[in-house]
């Protein structure tokens, strides 16, 4: 799964991964991840989430990273906002009033660049990745983050034999990848509706599970 890939999806608009809401994981459990502070949020693969507003509407600088421009152009023209465009030589940095959105690769973020963060969202980036680049994703986030990181997970698991993108992702995986730096508390599974355009896809028995990580001091 290259670049082009990910291009091709926006291209033809086939992101049915995209939720047109705001994420009701996020709504009920990010007060836990973040309390009552705000610190700065990094959200990989990011698409057009309108998860990265609600995030910046409750006093939170983030910080999103989208390959595809055609997701960051979207994210700002839905909402009717203009933001301020920066090319470098790594990402095109749009900026809008501490709303951060970086269109590039995400293996390309440093350690300098994500250095005031100290919260993660992740709802969509670790389920769009096969396994073979979950490893190298989990990897390259711990290895780039500050110490004491918070992190929101939202993973899919199911056990149909469905090609991804979304793939599934095991409670045993996502403790393999993380555990290791953070502690691992799933806080949450719930079953997908038969209805869900997933199930509706052939992956009967799907769950969301729902993730709360602390980075190990």
């Amino acid at each position: 799964m290259d670049h082009s890939f990910w291009h091709r999806i926006w291209q033809e608009n086939q992101i049915g991964f995209h939720q047109p809401d705001i994420n009701p994981w996020l709504q009920g459990y990010w007060s836990g991840v973040a309390g009552q502070g705000t610190g700065k949020v990094l959200v990989p693969l990011c698409g057009k989430s309108r998860d990265l507003w609600w995030l910046h509407e409750r006093g939170h600088p983030v910080l999103g990273v989208e390959l595809s421009p055609i997701a960051c152009a979207d994210f700002f023209a839905e909402a009717g906002r203009t933001p301020e465009t920066r090319p470098d030589t790594r990402f095109t940095r749009h900026g809008l009033d501490r709303l951060e959105l970086w269109c590039g690769d995400f293996f390309a973020l440093t350690a300098e660049d994500v250095q005031d963060v100290s919260l993660v969202y992740d709802r969509a980036a670790l389920i769009a990745l096969p396994p073979d680049m979950r490893r190298r994703y989990a990897d390259h986030l711990r290895a780039i983050l500050p110490s004491a990181t918070r992190m929101l997970l939202i993973t899919l698991d199911h056990d149909a034999e469905v090609p991804g993108p979304p793939f599934a992702v095991s409670e045993e995986e996502v403790r393999a990848l993380y555990g290791r730096h953070f502690e691992v508390d799933k806080v949450r599974s719930k079953a997908l509706p038969t209805d869900h355009p997933l199930v509706q896809r052939g992956m009967q028995g799907a769950r969301e599970e729902v993730y709360v990580l602390v980075s190990r001091q």
